[in-house]
């Protein structure tokens, strides 16, 4: 990897300094995506900034009926917790199967919702419950607005995830068909039936995590599986790599909406 400067800052507010004050610097907080990325010299910073410590950036905690996760907080955390099992028991689940147990145990929520991998399965959670990622730039961004492409997030330069909020639905669930090795989603589909209506969200079969609006458009009608037995998946704008070609992606957004429908009740 290229030589840079390394930080370990105290506090979020000195963070954002750093990272406001280093046009070239990155974050770096579980590190899974971003090491093999330094390692393989695909990134060149001036400074790395290391929040991954932060205690003000961690912890699970009750919040108007739902859920609100610390960005630093890992992925085998959000999996063992109680308060998100009773809550959210699909967060919990979808946490339970990122990667294998080293990854759960250094990769953090805000750092994959950060890098937003057209493959990872926060993101689905995010946009699925209608989450509110918050910023330390005070900002309350609605899941729907986050994500805007591949790699690419409604975040500032200089700014930071902090936490995450997850209003609790009334039913939930995801699956998702993962890649045999990575255990990355090649297509991941969250179900939710909420108190502003149905939410469907995909990962995996895109560039970027979408709402399958037929697929919700049929379950408001009816929350079965044999709803959308007639809509049909476009897979013009999906993704055709060696793993799955656009055309079975489309086929499995349907196989895992209804294995998520079946999961949730």
């Amino acid at each position: 990897m290229y030589a840079f400067n390394y930080h370990r800052p105290a506090s979020l507010a000195e963070a954002a300094r750093l990272l406001a004050s280093n046009p070239e610097a990155k974050l770096l907080a579980g590190g899974q995506t971003y090491i093999p990325t330094l390692k393989q010299r695909l990134a060149r910073p001036s400074d790395v900034i290391d929040i991954g410590g932060l205690a003000e950036l961690k912890g699970i905690s009750e919040e108007a009926g739902g859920v609100t996760i610390g960005a630093a907080t890992r992925h085998a955390e959000v999996a063992g917790s109680a308060l998100v099992r009773r809550l959210i028991p699909a967060l919990a689940s979808l946490a339970e199967g990122i990667g294998d147990p080293q990854v759960r145990n250094r990769g953090t929520l805000g750092g994959s919702i950060a890098n937003n991998d057209p493959a990872a399965d926060y993101p689905a959670a995010v946009v699925g419950l209608g989450a509110t990622v918050r910023t330390s730039k005070g900002r309350a961004i609605a899941g729907d607005a986050f994500f805007t492409g591949m790699f690419e997030t409604a975040l500032e330069p200089d700014e930071i995830v902090t936490a995450v909020h997850f209003p609790k639905p009334e039913k939930a669930a995801y699956a998702k068909f993962p890649n045999p090795a990575s255990r990355y989603a090649i297509v991941g589909v969250f179900v939710a039936l909420t108190g502003g209506g149905v939410r469907v969200a995909v990962t995996g079969a895109a560039p970027c995590v979408f709402r399958a609006t037929a697929l919700e458009q049929a379950l408001a009608a009816s929350w079965s599986a044999a709803a959308i037995d007639g809509v049909t998946i476009d897979p013009s704008n999906l993704n055709s790599d060696i793993h799955a070609q656009a055309d079975y992606r489309a086929h499995l957004v349907k196989v895992m909406a209804k294995r998520a429908l079946a999961a949730a009740g």
